[in-house]
């Protein structure tokens, strides 16, 4: 197997929700190489004020990453590793960032939102 298609990682993003009305995430899908950072932003529903981080690795189970109320970081005690972080930006969204990416980075990133 080629060793330069081993250091390449596959982030997927889901959007919950149903149509237009639900959270969104940007971008949808990514795909990049180890040593990247990534961004990846979350839109909530109109009028929710809690918003969760999730992460799903390959072949894992989901695991929380952090939790914001209105704006404010309230629990983040999956924030495990130094190189990921996540904040509130001015433009109301929720970021969520990986710098620099490793390969046990790949899986499926995700956020949700609650009243």
């Amino acid at each position: 197997m080629n060793t330069q298609f081993l250091c390449y990682m596959v982030i997927i993003l889901l959007r919950t929700g149903l149509m237009d009305v639900g959270v969104t995430q940007i971008p949808k899908n990514l795909v990049t190489k180890k040593g990247e950072n990534v961004t990846f932003k979350c839109d909530p529903i109109k009028g929710q004020t809690w918003v969760y981080w999730y992460q799903q690795l390959l072949e894992k189970e989901i695991t929380f990453l952090i939790s914001f109320q209105s704006g404010t970081a309230v629990d983040d005690s999956g924030m495990h590793k130094p190189r990921f972080s996540a904040n509130y930006s001015q433009n109301s969204l929720y970021v969520l960032s990986i710098q620099p990416t490793e390969p046990g980075d790949s899986g499926v990133y995700f956020c949700a939102s609650s009243s």
